[in-house]
């Protein structure tokens, strides 16, 4: 899922463009979420460092504030190196800025020209996802599907594993803050992921890298995020064998 986050200082214009994104999400129907929207930079930066990810970022350069949008925006690089910013701004003339400040900035829409902001924001939300979600991009792999008629992406490195649903010709992944159930059987997903991902069980596949601990004996993997989950006989020791390499 794409993060989106808005950093605006002017309540009507905050309000204003929180409407206009959350409208785009809906007529999109793309796998968003519409994280916040503030005043506040060091609020924006508090929340992206307990919830990083890769996201989608709206700013102001003039925040009135100790940290301006030029700032704000390298901080944001240094949490998230791969994110989409996008400057909406009064100030055209510190366009040229972006470049000394290293933010590599997706786009710098100028609010003196209203008639355009609708648009290129929308642009720039279509651009973010696309590249976001693309089986190409090559900054962060992301797993793709469809759920109840809608796509979902989801980084690899977000996810934990995958298990065989009690509904037929049904998958549930377990990833960071989210469980997805959707139509497919674990052989046809097993194509789709990198070298991280094992097929531990006929009924799981495993991000090794979540592994935090092995039981040989009861052939059960316990995972970074405290759940546990079967291996086959195979299925342990090819575990065991990439985890006793990180230890």
């Amino acid at each position: 899922m794409l993060n989106i986050y808005l950093c605006e200082d002017d309540s009507k214009q905050r309000a204003y463009l929180t409407k206009l994104i959350k409208n785009i999400i809906l007529i999109e129907d793309y796998d968003l979420n519409f994280c916040l929207a503030t005043g506040n930079p060091h609020e924006l930066l508090s929340q992206l460092r307990t919830n990083p990810g890769t996201s989608l970022y709206f700013l102001d350069i003039n925040l009135k504030t100790d940290m301006n949008g030029l700032v704000l925006a390298k901080a944001i690089r240094e949490i998230d190196p791969r994110g989409f910013i996008v400057f909406v701004t009064t100030h055209s003339e510190m366009s040229f800025m972006t470049f000394s400040y290293k933010v590599e900035a997706m786009d710098f829409i100028i609010k003196d020209d209203p008639t355009t902001i609708d648009d290129r924001i929308h642009k720039c939300i279509i651009d973010a996802y696309e590249k976001y979600s693309s089986p190409n991009n090559k900054k962060q792999k992301v797993f793709k599907a469809s759920s109840n008629a809608k796509d979902f992406c989801i980084p690899l490195d977000e996810i934990y594993y995958f298990e065989t649903s009690e509904n037929i010709h049904k998958v549930i992944l377990h990833a960071h803050n989210r469980i997805v159930e959707f139509q497919a059987k674990l052989k046809d997903i097993e194509p789709l992921l990198d070298e991280r991902f094992c097929r531990c069980h006929r009924s799981f596949i495993v991000n090794k890298e979540k592994i935090s601990d092995i039981d040989i004996k009861e052939r059960l993997l316990t995972l970074t995020n405290d759940e546990t989950i079967f291996a086959s006989r195979q299925g342990i020791k090819k575990c065991y064998n990439i985890y006793s390499k990180k230890i």
